[in-house]
């Protein structure tokens, strides 16, 4: 009877020890909002899933190769340009000065003093945009970025290794910039061809640094619209971004939010 006692008490310890253990794997493999509300407002499974909504990326026989082949060499061409100098800062905007790459379009300084709630907004949908979004087809198709298939440096060679670990399609950056223009565009929408060109400036930076392939950046696009979709049904989204736009009306009421200019574009085929 004791032997039996003992054996049922072993059991028990191990299948205890089990399923802690279970938790301890599942608490460190998790990423979303569970682990990391700073960046995160959304769980695993909530975002729509990219696998679903994209088609596959271009293989290299197509024609669409051959557009993503000639926007590489176009890239290349003009990093020593200051748009190329301008796509080698994007390449910089990681983290926490993401809302400061935004700031001049914005019309106002986002800073975590000086727009508090505008800034926690920003940085909270953050990795939304930029990793559940794109998770499941980055995953999936795991594709090669360009200056791996073409065996060639990026602007910013440093950055390269870490990049490979990834696939390139979709485009998380993209995605992330672009989700983000468009929430902006929601508070100020007296700047919005202002906020929604760098949006659309940070997608293209990634083609001429050589980090995506334009049809990456393409699928960034509907990745980071798809998700701002999405985070509009969220209680926890909605509540902050209620709190930030409190806060733009006060910072438009004190008249410390530039007005929108809205020049005439002068695109490079008319220089």
């Amino acid at each position: 009877m004791n032997r039996i006692f003992r054996l049922s008490a072993l059991a028990l310890t191990a299948l205890l020890c089990s399923q802690a253990f279970g938790q301890t794997a599942a608490s460190t493999t998790v990423k979303d909002h569970r682990t990391n509300p700073d960046v995160f407002f959304l769980e695993e499974g909530d975002a729509p899933n990219s696998l679903y909504i994209l088609p596959g990326p271009p293989s290299v026989e197509s024609v669409q190769f051959m557009y993503d082949k000639s926007r590489y060499d176009w890239g290349k061409s003009i990093r020593n340009t200051e748009r190329g100098e301008q796509a080698f800062k994007d390449a910089r905007v990681e983290g926490q000065n993401l809302p400061d790459a935004f700031s001049e379009a914005f019309g106002v300084l986002i800073s975590e003093d000086n727009t508090p709630e505008i800034y926690k907004l920003i940085v909270g949908m953050r990795e939304d945009a930029g990793d559940l979004a794109t998770r499941e087809a980055k995953n999936y198709y795991n594709r090669t970025r360009p200056y791996a298939f073409f065996e060639e440096d990026t602007c910013n060679p440093e950055q390269q290794a870490e990049l490979s670990t990834n696939g390139s399609y979709p485009s998380g950056h993209t995605s992330i910039g672009w989700a983000t223009a468009l929430v902006l565009t929601e508070l100020n929408p007296d700047r919005q061809d202002e906020i929604l060109e760098r949006g659309y400036q940070m997608g293209e930076s990634r083609v001429i640094c050589g980090y995506h392939f334009q049809s990456d950046v393409d699928a960034g696009r509907i990745t980071g619209s798809g998700i701002v979709a999405r985070l509009h049904a969220d209680p926890g989204f909605n509540a902050q971004l209620e709190k930030a736009k409190k806060e733009f009306a006060q910072l438009k009421k004190d008249g410390k939010v530039k007005p929108g200019k809205r020049p005439l574009p002068v695109h490079a085929d008319q220089k």
